[in-house]
């Protein structure tokens, strides 16, 4: 298979969705700006969100792929049906109970997530209310993760890929055209999540049926590879995690400071969040099963080079976008979401999260990459090890920025442990003999270094002055922000092929590999 092909193939769809993503955005700001409603709805739909990230892509994705590539590499077809259906059934009922308790401890749960909130009555209800409404979105999404996990182990990436596309469609269409009819125009957005998560789970189901493997559920949690599945997931959910955990954690903080604080947070956090699902999590998401398929053949050198390869990418992808977000922060603020009631004052302030969340980047995309190499051998408990330390240094650094940073100072402490846990899985590797750097990365480290330097003189020349950017009318700032990012791209690609690399030096190489530093 080709793993670059792949992940261009789960990358695009991933794009699609980023873009109505985006879409979405400016629609809730220019509805809802950064004021208590958009608050609101934003803690209301991370809470289940980082519940999803948590236990679906952050545990439970983690845990079963390997095991189902086991079992489809060394088993005959109908043991691998049965792993599905009981693993299926188990994820349902264990889902089905947590979202009824959920539901009913709506208000605990802002208490616990948004503490305050509680001293504004008002922010607290609509909260508690949309929390109700947001949680079986918990339900449907990990379904569909449990359906994409089966689909990218078969090698059909594109389709889980395209789901999200439902979600942002059907909060679009909530906010246009369902907001007008509620006393409270920000919860119909909150029935558009429950809309989404539900069709995401409807659309993968046919393509399950195609592959012989639609699930007939069945609770069976005493199933040989039922327990397997949990018990790699148990540590999981701090393993994969920990960026969900310190963005609640962000997202607990903010909820002390000014009203605005925890959209600004939102803002800057899905910028960042662009670059690293079109790619990371793209490549994390492709990589996993091969990295499982290798360890489950005993294929240490060929784990290791592709390990090796996907860590090259990682740096040619995120070094431009983490310039591009750090230098030119307002402008991109400014050009999608600066309309209605969202602010200058708001751009401001989301600016200073974003510089601050933006060189986190690099360290957020080698977790996604360095952390499957863990699963992939169905070790869960050292990420688990390492996940803890992240998790509490970023406590701790929330607490010293907090007071001087204000919400910056959250993101910056998120993007300090995100460094940390790429660089704690990194040394784990290293010791336990699993990677070792192949040929190669020294030359690479200089062409990075001529193609972001290049790339950063145009960034620098083109962005002038917020303010001027302001002023400008949208097709203004779009038109600008399009010609300084296209010449920036071009720079960055200049800079790269002047300093000798060449998109061959990138290729996997299928014939025996050569052996590492």
């Amino acid at each position: 298979m080709n793993l670059l092909r792949s992940t261009f193939t789960t990358g695009s769809m991933t794009l699609v969705s980023r873009v109505l993503g985006f879409v979405r955005d400016m629609v809730l700001a220019n509805l809802f700006g950064a004021g208590y409603a958009a608050d609101a709805f934003f803690v209301a739909f991370r809470i289940p969100n980082f519940f999803r990230r948590l236990f679906a892509e952050g545990s439970f994705s983690q845990a079963f792929i390997p095991v189902l590539t086991e079992y489809r590499t060394h088993r005959p077809h109908a043991e691998v049906r049965e792993l599905v259906d009981r693993v299926a059934g188990t994820l349902a009922g264990v889902l089905l109970l947590v979202t009824a308790v959920c539901i009913l401890a709506a208000p605990v749960f802002v208490m616990v997530f948004a503490p305050g909130f509680i001293d504004e009555p008002e922010k607290f209800d609509v909260t508690a209310q949309m929390l109700r409404i947001t949680f079986p979105y918990l339900l449907f999404i990990s379904l569909a993760a449990f359906a994409g996990s089966i689909l990218n182990t078969c090698g059909r990436f594109g389709v889980p890929a395209f789901t999200p596309v439902f979600l942002n469609l059907a909060l679009i269409g909530a906010a246009l055209w369902l907001a007008p009819y509620f006393d409270q125009p920000v919860v119909a957005v909150a029935w558009g999540v429950f809309v989404g998560g539900l069709a995401q789970l409807g659309f993968q189901l046919p393509f399950l049926r195609r592959l012989g493997l639609l699930p007939r559920p069945r609770y069976a949690p005493r199933d040989e590879g039922v327990r397997r599945v949990l018990k790699l997931m148990g540590p999981a959910v701090f393993g994969a995690s920990v960026a969900q955990i310190n963005l609640m954690f962000d997202t607990l903080m903010a909820s002390f400071l000014v009203t605005g604080s925890v959209s600004w947070l939102y803002y800057s956090d899905r910028l960042l969040e662009f670059p690293l699902g079109v790619f990371g999590i793209a490549l994390a998401t492709v990589i996993l099963p091969q990295l499982s398929q290798q360890a489950a053949r005993g294929s240490a050198e060929r784990f290791a080079h592709l390990l090796d390869w996907a860590m090259r990418w990682v740096f040619i992808i995120t070094v431009p976008a983490t310039l591009g977000l750090t230098l030119f922060a307002g402008p991109i603020l400014a050009t999608l979401f600066q309309y209605g009631r969202m602010t200058g004052h708001d751009v401001e302030m989301a600016t200073l999260s974003l510089v601050a969340y933006a060189p986190g980047l690099l360290g957020f995309t080698l977790v996604k990459v360095l952390a499957p190499a863990y699963y992939a051998r169905q070790d869960t408990r050292t990420p688990v090890r390492i996940g803890i330390v992240a998790m509490v240094s970023n406590m701790v650094m929330n607490l010293l920025f907090i007071l001087p940073l204000a919400h910056a100072g959250l993101a910056l402490a998120t993007t300090l442990s995100g460094f940390l846990n790429a660089g704690l899985l990194y040394r784990g590797l290293r010791q336990l003999g699993v990677y070792r750097p192949f040929p190669g990365w020294h030359s690479l480290g200089w062409q990075l270094l001529a193609g972001g330097a290049a790339m950063a003189a145009v960034l620098v020349y083109g962005r002038g002055e917020l303010g001027q950017w302001l002023a400008w009318d949208a097709a203004a700032r779009a038109i600008h922000l399009l010609v300084w990012g296209t010449a920036a791209t071009a720079a960055y690609a200049a800079g790269l092929w002047l300093a000798g690399w060449r998109p061959r030096d990138m290729r996997l190489e299928t014939g025996p590999v050569r052996p590492p530093q």
